[in-house]
C-alpha cells in the first residue's frame, strides 16, 4: 500500500461527503489534529478527523453535566470520526472554543483547493517554459511570492540548469519564505557559477570569472579559490 502524504490525504478528504453526527444529524467539520498525543499517548493515528462542532448537539450539551458528575471537571466532549470510518468516538473539550483552532471550515477548504489548482497550473507552465528553455520566465516564477513554495523550488532547480549568469543577481538579492526553498535557491546559484565558470568577488560580491586574479569591478587582487 502506497504511503500518502498529509497533503494528499487532505486533498482526498476535502472531496469526501461529510459524515453526519449520530446525535444531532448535522454535517461534521473536517479538523486538523494538534501535534500532541491523545488518550493512550500513541497519537491520533491520522492528521485529520471529522468533528461535530454543533453547540446544540445533545451529546455536547449533556456532556457538561456528565463530565462534572463523573470526572468532577468543567468539561464536555465532542463527537468525532476518522475519515472513511464508521466508529464515532469522543474527545474532551474544556470550553466552547475547545478544538476550534483546528477547524478547516469551507473558507479554508476553498483556499486550499485554490492553492492546489495554482500549484497544478504553475507546474504545467513551468514544463512549457522548460521545454522552450525560457529561463527568464522561470526565474519570475521562482521570485513570485504568490506562487506556492513547492513550485518555486522546482523553478529554482530549472534556473540552475538553464539560467544565464545574470540570474544569480536576482536570486542573491531576494528573500525566500522557507528554509527548504532558500536551500534550493543556494544550490541553484552554485550550479549557475559552475556552468558559467564564475564566482563572487570576496571583496565587492560582484560576479567575476573563476580564473580571474583581478576583480574588474573593484580592482582588487583575487586569490584563486
Amino acid at each position: 500500500m502506497a504511503f500518502e502524504t498529509k497533503e494528499e490525504l487532505l486533498e482526498k478528504y476535502i472531496k469526501m461527503d461529510k459524515p453526519r453526527c449520530p446525535h444531532c444529524d448535522t454535517d461534521m467539520t473536517l479538523w486538523e489534529v494538534p501535534p500532541i498525543n491523545f488518550s493512550d499517548g500513541l497519537g491520533w493515528g491520522t492528521p485529520y478527523l471529522f468533528v461535530c462542532f454543533n453547540d446544540d448537539c445533545s451529546s455536547y450539551k449533556h456532556g457538561w453535566d456528565n463530565m462534572s458528575e463523573t470526572m468532577e471537571a468543567a468539561a464536555s466532549y465532542r463527537c468525532y470520526v476518522e475519515p472513511g470510518q464508521k466508529n464515532f468516538e469522543y474527545m474532551p473539550v474544556f470550553s466552547p472554543m475547545g478544538a476550534q483552532g483546528g477547524k478547516l471550515d469551507d473558507e479554508v477548504l476553498i483556499r486550499e483547493e485554490a492553492r492546489k489548482e495554482l500549484l497544478k497550473k504553475t507546474f504545467s507552465i513551468l514544463t512549457d517554459y522548460y521545454m522552450s528553455k525560457d529561463w527568464d520566465e522561470i526565474l519570475k516564477i521562482c521570485l513570485d511570492p504568490n506562487i506556492p513554495p513547492k513550485a518555486r523550488l522546482k523553478a529554482a532547480e530549472m534556473v540552475g540548469e538553464l539560467g544565464g549568469i545574470e540570474a544569480t543577481e536576482h536570486l542573491i538579492n531576494h528573500k525566500f519564505p522557507t528554509p527548504v526553498l532558500q536551500k534550493g535557491v543556494e544550490d541553484a546559484i552554485v550550479q549557475l557559477h559552475e556552468r558559467h565558470f564564475t564566482r563572487e568577488c570576496p571583496y565587492c560580491a560582484e560576479i567575476i570569472k573563476k580564473r580571474a586574479t583581478l576583480c574588474k569591478h573593484c580592482n582588487k587582487e583575487i586569490p584563486r579559490g
